[in-house]
């Protein structure tokens, strides 16, 4: 069963077709890899279907839900959330308040966070749970802008994952960090997602972490969909290697 499809979605900037008449679907509880070169429409497709963009035209559908004019706040409401290729975090904040802070927005009550001063309440309690099942528990009152690149990555999926979504996008979880870090990040970011059912789409430039981590890849070139199918599949694609030589690395 589809979670989420696109049917002829298309999203122009100027001469741009950065999503030109794209048919894109996920299956529920699949890992997808969304991969191309830079300016494919990797960012554009997921900002247009997340709702940081309007759609030109094209359809979108989250569980047979049409929600191509939602608002951002009402797809995640709807079970869509996403972390950013550059992360986006209150660094005066510690960790525990960053999570904390997008549970009360997931329950409309960010106003209560400011006046709130027993950090021992259920929200609490969940954050910190959040917190330990990413590896961040033990640096919960660091603030954020004093922690390493590796575990900022992890605390903006997991801020991300604290809205509750049943579909997550992760734009870019591993740029910026080192080889060692990247399996560390995506073997504790997979094992979340799959113990707690979350279905995932992970942009991601480098191809050790698609091929290894991924049930499914779609690969994008000048908007289009390039290619859709298993790793093994895509490792064999010639649209693919020959587009993107150098990019995918038997």
């Amino acid at each position: 069963m589809n979670l989420l499809e696109t049917r002829k979605l298309i999203k122009y900037f100027g001469d741009t077709h950065a999503v030109d008449n794209v048919d894109f679907r996920v299956g529920e509880g699949e890992v997808v890899a969304l991969i191309g070169s830079n300016g494919a429409g990797k960012t554009s497709l997921v900002n247009v279907i997340s709702g940081f963009f309007p759609p030109d035209s094209g359809q979108i559908l989250f569980r047979g839900a049409d929600v191509t004019h939602l608002k951002v706040h009402e797809r995640i409401k709807a079970g869509i959330a996403r972390s950013f290729q550059i992360v986006n975090l209150f660094d005066q904040l510690s960790l525990l308040d960053n999570v904390a802070l997008s549970i009360f927005s997931r329950e409309n009550a960010t106003q209560t966070f400011w006046l709130v001063a027993d950090r021992f309440g259920p929200v609490w309690q969940e954050a910190v749970d959040i917190l330990r099942q990413f590896g961040l528990d033990r640096t919960r009152e660091i603030v954020a802008g004093g922690i390493s690149q590796g575990e900022r990555k992890l605390l903006d999926v997991a801020v991300a994952y604290a809205l509750r979504p049943q579909l997550l996008f992760l734009d870019e979880p591993t740029s910026g960090v080192s080889t060692r870090d990247k399996a560390q990040i995506m073997d504790i970011v997979t094992s979340v997602v799959r113990s707690r059912k979350i279905t995932a789409v992970v942009i991601e430039h480098d191809m050790d972490i698609v091929f290894k981590y991924s049930d499914r890849i779609v690969a994008m070139h000048d908007g289009k969909i390039l290619a859709d199918g298993t790793p093994e599949e895509i490792r064999r694609n010639k649209a693919v290697t020959n587009t993107l030589i150098g990019a995918v690395d038997a």
